[in-house]
Parts: C-alpha cells; structure tokens; sequence
C-alpha cells in the first residue's frame, strides 16, 4: 500500500479507500470479514455517508471499529447533507443534523475527513463555511471539502473563508476514471473524466487539493468481466447506473485499449484502468473502490505497481492512436 497526507490531517491515508456502502447490518458477521481483510492489507482509510443503507454502512463501520478498538489508526471520511426527495438540503442546520447521527453511527466523536455530500448553488457559500468551521472547532471534523461541488464553487468556498480568516475546504471528491461519465449516475452527480473536464482538472492541480475520487472503475465498467462482445449478453446483469452512465462508444474504445495493454504487461483491466487513475500527476488522487472482498481489495493494490508511461496514459484515454 502506498499513503499520502491531506492538509490538517495528522494521519496517514491509504491511497486507495474502501467504499462501505455494501455493509449491511444483516450480514454483520461478513462485512467485518471484508473490513478486517482490506485492513490487513493496509487500507486504512475508508469511505462513508450519512445516506448510505438508511444509515446501516455507518453502523456497521462504527461497531467494527469500537470492536477493534483501532478508531485512532484508521481514516474515515464521511458524508452528509445530501439532497432529499423533498429539498436541498446544504444547510447549516441539516449539515449539523447529518453530522451528529454519523458521529453516534461511527460510535466516535470525531469524524477525520468530512465532506458535503452535494451542493447547492442556489444558496450563499458563506455561512456554510462558517458551519463547517464550527464544528472543526468544536473537535467533531478534522479535514473537510466538497463532493460533486464544482471548481468555482470550492474557490468561491476558500475566498470567503481566507477574507473571514476560517479554514478552507481541503479536499474534494468528485468522480473520476479512465470512462468518460456521458450521463450523471445519480443527480448531481460530477465528473473529472474526459476532454471536457480538462479545465476542472487543470485547476485541481494547480490548488493541489487532494481529491477523493469515486467509482474510480466506472461502476463496473472496468471489472474485467465486460467486453465490447459480450454487452449485450452482460446488459441485464451490469449496474443499471454503468449502462447509464459509462457504456458508450468512447468508453467502448478506452475498455478494448485497457484489455490490449493488460494483455502485454501481463495484469487484468482493473489494475489497468486504476493504475490510470492513480497516476494522474500532478493531481493528487486516493482512489475510493468498493470491493466486495479482500481478495478484490488485493488485485486492486497491485495497481500501484503497474507504472504507465505517459504515452500509454495518452493512449488509453484516446488522446493518441498509437504508443
């Protein structure tokens, strides 16, 4: 495993995070299996949200970690105000609302990375800066920023707070992989990936601000059990969100130049298409993956040994023809 650091932060991160949105408290005997095995393979950063099972990924983690009594050695990063079927919900009340029942889930008092499930750009940024502030002084979050928040919002966000002497968002966490996202998984959804999105991108590496990327395999996309021959057959099976989002042509080109280049260096997709990801310099990446086993987690750390050259980044992302 390789670690990083994130500004404000005195522990080490993993620089790929496990997903906790599969624990189930049905199954708590098996989602302790599966974050005792991640763990043993040194993550020991893993990723959370207010929304995630009605609240039951966070039970889970919370009790797991109370059991192992290693709350001081692991980072946990966590979500909240996420919209609703309702309203938007970015405000200091339901931020403050989130944050208490993830900290009682957590079975903590102090949640390491925090970040804002959404946004809303309807509603002036200042005084959820000063909320979030609050509660960093209180001692309840260590580091926080942003998920699917646009650039200019985070700017508009570190503005406010530097003319108001606060702490600024650190991090961010907006999706990222080799795919091209062509239509949002979920709403509100953003992404780093593709031509498009090369300013935003651009702009992330010269904040150098770490960033949280999610679905860093495109839902699936790049499991390695998908082709571009076999789609079809898959299609009923695949995440509905993957068909959605990431099974198109563009997409369909990056899948069969990921297989070629596994073929060569002998590795699988996944660890191709991750390796992409996490040699995205000079931005700062920690890959957030949701394995359903620690022998998934294992192949998946195997990325980190896999160095591409930069024509090889090019190619795979159909910024060149050949290598």
């Amino acid at each position: 495993m390789e670690y990083g650091k994130v500004k404000g932060l005195n522990k080490k991160v993993s620089r790929i995070a496990q997903g906790t949105i599969m624990l189930n408290a049905a199954k708590t005997e098996e989602g302790f299996a599966l974050l005792d095995g991640v763990y043993a393979l040194g993550c020991n950063t893993f990723d959370a949200a207010h929304i995630y099972g009605g609240g039951a990924s966070e039970r889970v983690l919370g009790q797991w970690l109370e059991k192992r009594g290693i709350h001081k050695e692991v980072v946990i990063l966590s979500k909240g105000a996420h919209h609703n079927g309702d309203r938007k919900r970015v405000t200091p009340f339901d931020i403050a609302s989130d944050l208490y029942d993830s900290l009682a889930r957590l079975r903590t008092d102090h949640i390491d990375l925090y970040v804002l499930h959404r946004d809303d750009p309807q509603v002036p940024v200042g005084p959820i800066v000063e909320a979030l502030n609050e509660h960093h002084a209180a001692g309840r979050i260590g580091a926080f920023g942003g998920s699917n928040w646009q650039p200019e919002r985070i700017q508009e966000a570190n503005e406010y707070a530097a003319a108001h002497g606060l702490i600024p968002f650190a991090l961010s966490s907006p999706n990222f992989s080799l795919a091209e996202q062509v239509n949002e998984p979920w709403a509100g959804c953003l992404s780093l990936s593709g031509p498009q999105n090369a300013a935003a991108r651009a702009w992330y590496a010269q904040q150098q601000m770490p960033l949280f990327t999610w679905s860093s395999l495109a839902r699936g996309f790049f499991s390695g059990r998908l082709t571009r021959q076999n789609f079809e057959a898959l299609k009923p099976t695949l995440d509905s969100s993957c068909v959605h989002a990431y099974c198109y042509e563009q997409n369909f080109q990056r899948l069969d130049r990921a297989g070629e280049l596994a073929r060569e260096k002998g590795k699988s997709v996944p660890q191709v298409a991750l390796a992409y990801v996490l040699q995205q310099q000079p931005l700062e990446i920690f890959a957030l993956v949701g394995c359903e086993t620690p022998e998934e987690f294992r192949v998946n750390t195997e990325a980190l040994e896999l160095k591409l050259t930069p024509t090889e980044m090019e190619w795979l992302d159909l910024r060149r023809e050949r290598r």
